[in-house]
């Protein structure tokens, strides 16, 4: 799978015309199919990789003319925005936990990379010029990290 990459963030970016818009949408759609890829084999997956990303541009499409089509005052007035149940916190906090420890297993390379793209929002040629590695590296370890991470939260849910 991760040999599409690169063909996939080219194909969203000439759709999208932005390529950091497309390597997140690259980036989730891979995520989707790997929490898809442990129910049964995919028989294409080329294809469903695909057709995953785009059902998340189309559905990004109509979260964004829900959003403006939607008065602000219904945003203000909603509680859910404000004060999320106790459980639900909880559960956050759980995550956040179990996420920090799958992030302290990998390679200082791999979790920078990671960490960069996720919480800076940098693009995969700015990591590669700010860690002096290769584009390809730095893709290669977002990847890693996000299965990495995938496959141990499963792990620690369960």
């Amino acid at each position: 799978m991760e040999t599409y990459y690169r063909e996939l963030v080219s194909f969203l970016n000439a759709r999208l015309g932005n390529r950091q818009v497309a390597e997140d949408v690259a980036h989730d759609a891979y995520v989707r199919v790997l929490e898809r890829a442990g129910a049964d084999a995919i028989e294409h997956p080329r294809a469903f990789l695909y057709r995953t990303a785009l059902n998340l541009v189309i559905d990004g499409h109509r979260r964004n003319q829900l959003r403006q089509s939607e008065p602000l005052e219904v945003l203000d007035n909603d509680e859910r925005f404000f004060s999320p149940a106790p459980q639900h916190s909880m559960d956050l906090n759980q995550r956040l936990e179990l996420m920090q420890r799958a992030l302290a297993e990998l390679s200082g390379n791999c979790r920078d990379c990671f960490l960069l793209r996720k919480l800076e929002g940098l693009s995969h040629q700015d990591i590669a010029e700010r860690m002096g590695v290769s584009r390809s590296v730095v893709e290669k370890h977002i990847v890693n990290a996000m299965k990495h991470c995938r496959l141990r939260m499963q792990q620690w849910a369960s």
